[in-house]
């Protein structure tokens, strides 16, 4: 099953998490997009859930997770 949101973030658009294949895309408001390997659905909670998103992200997601730049088309 696939989550997704829009988040009132400065820094985050969307992120998008996919429970079976556990990955986390983030569509950053620079338009970069980015999917995280093995991120698992309470991070993705928490993350959704965080008072300062972007904060959270930097704090628990950045550099705690294998990540690859992904391509427009297949971003969230």
């Amino acid at each position: 099953m696939q989550r997704a949101r829009r988040l009132a973030s400065s820094m985050i658009d969307r992120v998008v998490h996919d429970d079976e294949a556990q990955t986390l895309s983030v569509r950053f408001r620079n338009g970069r997009n980015y999917v995280y390997e093995t991120v698992p659905r309470a991070t993705y909670d928490a993350l959704v859930s965080a008072p300062s998103a972007g904060a959270f992200f930097n704090d628990a997601v950045r550099g705690h997770f294998p990540c690859r730049r992904a391509s427009k088309r297949y971003a969230p």
